[in-house]
């Protein structure tokens, strides 16, 4: 009797999850259709109205592709623009390949800028700091170094800086170009939950989260929220920024131009540690709402009779019938948003959910999350404080530590 109860508690959530994973997928679907339609401001005098744009390229170490990376940045079909490769150090090897893309663009107004800072726990941040005092424009962009972009990206992007309601603007993302397993498990990802996510708050409840990997706002609604000094011990910057130029009553756009993520040779300890120190940073800022995560995980959830119950021909047709219906969305979606995956990559999203959800479960156990090598303590709203390496604070995170190894080990 109890083992049929929790079959059906599960069928349930995985139904709910499917439900919610369709109303996903709409968004999705209704964003990249308006894209099409939208009418692209390539004309000569609309182009005029742009205003000038400073690009900011914080960089830290060799990204997969960094060099076409950054190069796409310098054919930009835009009237006027910079280009400010940001770094803390110049022994870091990013260094010698922004200054070749300089080299090789010496028709674009590019500078490497070098200049240490440690004002804050953020090392982004911290990166972004000094190229927004050395900006020429009152119109910034802060564009990731994993970021590659059309050459008409500025103009799509820039066109909704047009009305002076608007504060920030922010870009869809999509993940391409995997070639180990670790980037095939995040590309899915990017490609399903977080493309999903990001247009279903936008589409349903006008929601727009704010993708750090592409912001545009202006420099003086950047200083009426603080400037960057308000969020330089916040682990999620971009969701901050968003959320003060709300409350400021600024709009903030999810413009319809799709960007790409590279990731090509990531491992799975790579996917598994960013999407660890994701949980975290979900959990501190939304609270119970973090719940729902889990229960949208329908691969998950139907994989949970199998676990709870034991193999049957009912728990078994559960599992593999959701897994068969989620392979086939994500491949709609994939299609879709053009990320040119693999058809037989697909496969491997059931595995990619199921992951994700033993994943959720560790910020439950942990609140601390290591980012280039330092450790912080998360709290509210993803606020950083450094992290003890003693006491009664360390036997939490050394136990999460070796879970984590454990699990990456047992999945090669």
């Amino acid at each position: 009797m109890m083992d049929h109860i929790v079959f059906w508690l599960f069928a349930l959530l995985s139904a709910l999850g499917l439900a919610g994973y369709f109303f996903q997928v709409v968004a999705v679907r209704s964003k990249l259709t308006r894209n099409k339609k939208t009418a692209r401001s390539s004309q000569d005098e609309e182009l005029l109205l742009l205003s000038p744009v400073s690009v900011i390229k914080p960089l830290k170490g060799l990204d997969d592709n960094l060099f076409d990376n950054l190069s796409s940045f310098c054919t930009q079909e835009y009237p006027g623009y910079e280009i400010i490769f940001s770094l803390q150090d110049a022994n870091d090897p990013a260094y010698k390949v922004a200054q070749k893309v300089k080299d090789r663009n010496p028709e674009c107004d590019i500078t490497v800028l070098v200049e240490h800072c440690s004002a804050g726990l953020n090392p982004k941040v911290n990166n972004l700091m000094p190229a927004c005092g050395r900006a020429k424009y009152e119109q910034i962009l802060i564009s990731d170094s994993n970021v590659m972009v059309g050459n008409d990206y500025l103009k799509e992007t820039a066109r909704h800086m047009r009305d002076p309601r608007v504060g920030l603007v922010t870009n869809i993302i999509r993940g391409i170009r995997a070639r180990s397993l670790g980037s095939l498990l995040e590309n899915l990802h990017l490609n399903s939950f977080i493309i999903g996510s990001v247009c279903f708050l936008d589409h349903y409840l006008h929601m727009p989260c704010v993708i750090g990997k592409s912001m545009l706002m202006r420099k003086r609604d950047l200083e009426a929220i603080g400037g960057f000094s308000a969020v330089k011990d916040v682990l999620a910057e971009d969701y901050v920024i968003g959320k003060l130029m709300h409350e400021q009553g600024k709009k903030v756009v999810l413009s319809d131009y799709t960007i790409n993520n590279i990731n090509e040779f990531w491992s799975l300890g790579k996917f598994m540690n960013r999407h660890t120190r994701w949980g975290k940073l979900r959990w501190q800022i939304g609270g119970m709402k973090y719940f729902s995560e889990l229960i949208g995980n329908t691969v998950f959830m139907a994989s949970m009779p199998l676990f709870f119950t034991g193999f049957s021909t009912l728990t078994a047709a559960l599992a593999f019938g959701v897994s068969g219906v989620k392979i086939l969305g994500d491949m709609y979606l994939g299609r879709k948003t053009l990320s040119g995956m693999n058809t037989l990559a697909y496969l491997l999203a059931p595995l990619k959910d199921l992951i994700i959800g033993c994943i959720w479960f560790v910020p439950i156990l942990s609140n601390t999350v290591v980012w280039r090598g330092n450790r912080y303590l998360i709290g509210k709203d993803s606020r950083l404080s450094p992290c003890p390496e003693n006491g009664i604070w360390s036997w939490r995170y050394r136990f999460t530590d070796v879970l984590k190894t454990r699990i990456a080990w047992s999945m090669k």
